[in-house]
Order: C-alpha cells, then structure tokens, then sequence
C-alpha cells in the first residue's frame, strides 16, 4: 500500500463533478480530505490524502487528468524561505499536525513538509513570513 498527500486543482467545469466519489468506487483508493476550497463556476483546490495500491493511483490518476485536473505533491506548495526565518519557534506551537519541531543541539526550527496539510496557521503566525504557499 502507498500513501500520497497530493494537492487537486480542479478546473470550473470540474468542481460539481463526484470525481473524490469515483476515485474511491472505482478506483478502490482510501481518501481523507485535509482541506478543500470548492467555489461553483471557479477552480476548486482540494488537499487529499489517498491510500492504495501503486496500480490503483495510476489508474486514478488518469481519469483525474481526463478531466484536466492539475495534480501536484503536496510538499511542493509549502515552502520555507531559509533566509528569513529567525527560528523564533512560532510556527511549532500553532502548527495542528506538529510538521515543525526544534532541533534540540541547535535550537533551529526543523519542518517536515510531510506532516504538513497545508493549513496556513504557520503562514499567518509567522511575524517575518518566512512560510508561504505556492498555488
């Protein structure tokens, strides 16, 4: 079994279609929504764990792609930029899924993109932005 957290970006024709629905019926993929920003008649983004087989996520990730959906890794939409973050530590107490910790030798903020759901509290408690979202 392979876990992927991926970001969907659904064009507007898209975003009423029940295409989550599909890839769990007929593709048999586990899926658990992390954060989703559906809007009629706009692009949708949805932040989406899935969990299956290798085989599965290829299939599935085709029938996305038929329908033009952009599918991205998530690790790739949050970034930190290492030239501004002070390691002041206020990333780590707001963060819900604990993706910063403190290096305890070095007392420097470490963040695991792989924990991270893209939730934007460490964007907005950052005092010198060094978070940001790329969409």
């Amino acid at each position: 079994m392979v876990s992927k957290k991926i970001v969907l970006r659904f064009p507007p024709q898209v975003v009423d279609k029940p295409v989550i629905y599909k890839l769990a019926k007929d593709f048999d993929l586990e899926f658990n929504i992390l954060k989703a920003i559906i809007i009629p008649d706009e692009e949708g983004l949805l932040v989406i764990e899935l969990t299956g087989t290798q085989e599965n996520f290829e299939r599935g990730f085709k029938y996305l792609e038929s329908f033009n959906i952009t599918i991205q890794p998530l690790n790739k939409d949050v970034v930190r930029d290492e030239t501004k973050c002070s390691h002041c530590g206020a990333c780590v107490t707001i963060c819900p899924v604990g993706a910063f910790s403190v290096d305890q030798k070095t007392r420097k903020i470490i963040f695991n993109d792989e924990k991270c759901i893209a939730c934007d509290l460490c964007i907005t408690s950052c005092p010198l932005r060094a978070m940001s979202i790329h969409f």
